[in-house]
């Protein structure tokens, strides 16, 4: 089985035992020492991974942080608990202690369902504040996985991940940066993006003027690239690999066929897009879909009772309907395809139900 399927695998008995833990040490037992067996690790095997690791922090002697792993009897890693239910936010400062007084290159703080990894980036023997890699175990992001098997006893280099390190602690901040100025545009920025496009001085009333379009203008932009994208997918020139996709869609859904239902190709557009819109809160491969003669069914892990939305688009007026908490459905009316982003908010919101 890949690294991957079993990190999926663990992901579901997180989720399922994660309710039933009460304290801090059953989240050690329960959720954390798992994670680093499944890393590879002998977790019964203290000249590698050491419990009750002492770190004595200046004049306090006996401190001990709570697991370290070790290579060649230093320690690598240092490892801090805290109970599931913990908000890691108020912790970080414990381990930051201790990891200027041993030598460890890296540091991480979870609460069993949150995986903190840290280094020295900005200076040398000093944990940095900002962590360069989170793994939240309720929702693996695949681009991240790569990253996290690098922490495998088997993979497990130095020098190879403080490398990639700091490209992946700017990454997501800058992720973070743009994903707020989506949202909620500042000063700054329209001001940056005013400089480019408009001659006039740049008053607060000015700012205040244009940051609805530019945060309009650049969301409608990432829906029109994503938009683009999918439609220049689904008409590639290559028509075998379509088919091949279409055929794949449909074996994964025999009894379409069966019926004699007919998927058309606004109908899959429609799936991928709205895949594309849900790829950031859950695994891709989760997000699935079935139709029928009444209408064309957009579903979370191919279960009936968690439906994400409806679309129809035969009728005279195309529609996408999505449930309510109660899974009653409210239709929406669209003339276009991409009048589909407008809903992104209630689609995100109907799948969280289900996460």
């Amino acid at each position: 089985m890949d690294f991957i399927d079993e990190l999926k695998l663990f992901s579901e008995r997180v989720k399922q035992r994660k309710e039933q833990i009460p304290t801090e040490e059953a989240t050690k037992m329960s959720l954390i020492v798992p994670f680093f067996q499944l890393l590879g690790y002998d977790v019964f095997n203290p000249d590698e991974f050491m419990p009750e690791y002492v770190a004595d922090v200046g004049i306090k002697k006996g401190e001990k942080v709570d697991y370290a792993i070790l290579f060649e009897g230093k320690p690598v890693i240092l490892i801090e608990c805290k109970w599931c239910g913990s908000n890691l936010d108020q912790h970080s400062s414990q381990l930051f202690r201790y990891f200027g007084t041993s030598t460890a290159k890296f540091g991480i703080l979870t609460n069993g369902i949150i995986y903190r990894f840290y280094t020295d980036l900005d200076e040398s023997n000093k944990m940095d504040l900002t962590p360069f890699l989170e793994i939240n175990m309720l929702d693996i992001k695949e681009s991240y996985v790569n990253e996290l098997k690098k922490f495998s006893k088997q993979n497990f280099d130095v020098d190879n991940i403080f490398n990639t390190a700091s490209e992946l602690k700017y990454s997501k901040l800058i992720k973070e940066y743009v994903k707020m100025q989506l949202d909620n545009p500042d000063d700054t920025f329209v001001k940056f993006i005013l400089s480019s496009v408009y001659d006039g001085v740049k008053t607060q009333n000015v700012i205040d003027k244009f940051k609805p379009i530019v945060k309009k203008s650049f969301n409608g932009f990432i829906n029109e690239t994503m938009s683009d994208k999918i439609s220049s997918a689904l008409k590639s020139n290559d028509e075998v690999a379509v088919t091949e996709q279409m055929d794949l869609e449909e074996s994964e859904h025999t009894d379409i066929n069966q019926s004699g239902v007919i998927t058309t190709e606004e109908e899959i557009q429609s799936f991928y897009m709205i895949k594309g819109m849900l790829a950031e809160f859950a695994t891709p491969s989760d997000i699935t879909y079935r139709d029928t003669e009444s209408y064309f069914g957009i579903l979370y892990k191919d279960n009936n009772r968690k439906p994400i939305c409806r679309i129809n688009l035969d009728k005279k007026k195309r529609q996408i309907m999505i449930p309510d908490e109660n899974k009653n459905f409210t239709r929406h009316y669209i003339d276009t395809m991409d009048d589909i982003y407008n809903y992104k908010q209630e689609l995100i919101d109907c799948l969280n139900r289900y996460l």
